[in-house]
């Protein structure tokens, strides 16, 4: 008698990234997640001498190395290739000693589990504020925050109160402005992979950040060659790539991309058309790039699916998806994040519309969580308030989570949507 078995599902089966060089052993990817628990270069934080650097330690390290599986694939939080371009407290740079040294363990922890790791680069740009940095935000126009009642996440040291987007307007970057960013990116992507020995760099080009600020024809209304029309609103974010692959190698390079996002006050026209050509062009310009991440339409930071379904009926894109991005890119690996858990990942990556999928807040508490699926185990709860630091107690919410087995209390709270900068 003949015993057949089912078929291992795709989602636990190779694939092989960076133009081949890479072969992932499964295509759960840790999703990018901006978690503030990095530590001060300066124990004092006065108004005086304000610390501006915070650099990955030991319990960054753990976190990371907690989450490595033999074959898989992690991308780390958002990376700031310059001081100007970061800011919030408890997030790492890529641009002093410190930073080296910290994202170098982290690296080699997470290769001595047999995975690999791409570092995310983050430029906030118009989203930081100078109280931060002690340097003028910046964005591809001078426009102030349109709405006068949202405030920076964080208060600056000193301050009593939390300080008003509004009040700090970012100035507009000039032509030398934009080389020299375009420089802080590819120098930053050097050392990550020259010095840190990461496996590649993924950009972050998506959820209001300064590629999607370029991008977006609310933010973006410059009438020179970086704005005016959907094609040149594209060129920053080309010439980033282009850049970036001439520095590591176009086969170390990703990009990430939330073409229907509204997070940071994105709100800009002509979507399809923008960001189909800004495609066209990278695919036909960088064939061998190592993969591309979209962020879900339906998934947003801070709208419910709702809020969002509307904003999208709206445009006419009442019946957004992905598929436009997936036949543009064809054979080039395609990941999708936003809102993947334990009850809706069976069956996408037989659909042919991923490669992969990326999981951000159940991978948070669930560090294990590729067993848990391949398993069909129950899934343990993530403390929604314990996301994003600073905190005393950095560890709790962040390196205290179990894996199947080693606590008494396992299984699930219910599932629940985050709201933030998770993926």
């Amino acid at each position: 008698m003949t015993v057949t078995t089912a078929a291992e599902p795709l989602l636990f089966t190779p694939l092989k990234i960076a133009n081949g060089k890479i072969e992932l052993s499964h295509r759960v990817v840790l999703a990018p997640m901006t978690r503030n628990r990095n530590h001060p270069l300066n124990a004092e934080n006065t108004p005086e001498k304000p610390n501006r650097i915070w650099y990955p330690d030991d319990v960054v390290m753990e976190y990371y190395d907690q989450r490595a599986t033999p074959g898989g694939l992690l991308i780390t939080e958002g990376i700031s290739p310059s001081l100007q371009g970061g800011g919030m407290p408890g997030t790492s740079g890529l641009f002093t000693p410190e930073h080296v040294a910290g994202w170098k363990k982290v690296v080699q922890a997470v290769h001595a589990k047999g995975a690999f790791i791409y570092a995310q680069l983050w430029h906030q740009g118009r989203t930081t504020i100078s109280p931060m940095t002690g340097l003028p935000a910046v964005s591809p126009s001078g426009l102030p925050w349109d709405n006068n009642k949202d405030a920076y996440l964080y208060k600056p040291v000193g301050e009593t109160k939390m300080v008003l987007y509004h009040d700090h307007t970012p100035v507009m970057m000039t032509m030398k402005d934009i080389k020299s960013t375009i420089r802080d990116y590819c120098t930053a992507a050097e050392v990550a992979v020259e010095e840190c020995g990461s496996d590649g760099v993924e950009v972050h080009g998506g959820n209001g950040y300064l590629p999607e600020q370029f991008l977006s024809s609310n933010i973006n209304v410059r009438t020179d060659t970086y704005g005016g029309s959907p094609e040149k609103r594209c060129n920053f974010v080309l010439e980033l790539m282009d850049g970036l692959a001439k520095a590591v190698g176009e086969e170390n390079t990703a990009l990430r991309l939330s073409p229907f996002g509204l997070y940071n006050q994105t709100r800009g026209v002509e979507r399809l058309a923008t960001w189909s050509h800004l495609c066209k062009e990278l695919k036909k310009n960088h064939p061998k790039i190592s993969y591309v991440s979209f962020i879900e339409p339906r998934y947003e930071q801070v709208h419910s699916t709702a809020e969002k379904d509307a904003f999208l009926a709206s445009w006419g894109l009442a019946a957004a998806d992905l598929s436009l991005f997936r036949t543009i890119f064809g054979k080039t690996p395609f990941f999708s994040a936003g809102g993947w858990n334990d009850k809706n990942w069976q069956g996408e990556i037989e659909s042919g519309r991923y490669n992969a999928l990326l999981f951000g807040r159940w991978l948070i508490s669930n560090p294990d969580l590729v067993r848990r699926l391949r398993q069909g185990l129950p899934l343990r709860m993530y403390e929604r308030d314990r996301f994003y630091g600073p905190f005393p107690d950095k560890e709790r919410g962040y390196t205290d989570y179990a894996a199947w087995g080693e606590e008494k209390d396992e299984g699930i709270t219910g599932i629940g949507e985050a709201v933030g900068l998770l993926s």
